[in-house]
């Protein structure tokens, strides 16, 4: 089989499942996401910029304002209407798994776990240009190991765990279409 057709047959064993990339923050869902939804013909969807669309505040301001609970209410909405549509590739906020309601809509697609690990999450985050509000702290590497210790094991929840390391975005998405038929019945 040409690949081509291996990824005719990867589309029709999807059947129009929505595609869930969860991972900390600085794991490359946003990056990954669009060139995944190209290779698959999907459309792409990134949930924080959806929520930042139908608030019309920046994430940032939404934690200021109103506080993380919000904010992940907030998300499970934007969530739970974005899984009513079809053939996408989302990328979720950080936190979406810390809410168990989030699991029924994840769980309808496939949920995808991109894993750079601790220290190569801590160098991209370093480097990285976006607010973080749950690391606007004096020690934002103390408050990061706490919350990956308690998502991690929420991520080990994924159908599909893809080990990170420096890849491209490209390089990532092509990884996950070759892993993706491990876990259909191709």
């Amino acid at each position: 089989m040409n690949v081509s057709s291996n990824l005719n047959s990867l589309k029709s064993v999807l059947g129009g499942r929505n595609i869930y990339l969860i991972g900390m923050m600085g794991s490359g869902k946003s990056l990954t996401g669009p060139s995944l939804a190209k290779r698959l013909e999907y459309s792409f969807v990134d949930l924080d910029v959806v929520l930042e669309k139908a608030t019309g505040k920046l994430i940032q301001v939404i934690f200021e304002e109103d506080g993380e609970t919000n904010f992940r209410q907030l998300e499970k909405q934007v969530l739970t209407a974005t899984g009513q549509r079809h053939s996408l590739v989302v990328a979720t906020g950080g936190g979406v798994v810390t809410l168990s309601a989030n699991w029924g809509v994840l769980h309808q697609g496939i949920v995808i776990w991109l894993d750079p690990g601790r220290d190569r999450l801590l160098a991209r985050l370093r480097k990285d240009t976006i607010k973080r509000p749950l690391l606007e702290t004096k020690d934002p590497e103390k408050v990061f190991d706490q919350i990956f210790a308690t998502r991690a094991q929420l991520y080990a929840e994924a159908d599909l765990h893809i080990s990170v390391q420096d890849e491209s975005a490209e390089q990532v998405a092509q990884n996950i279409i070759d892993q993706l038929p491990s876990i259909l019945s191709l």
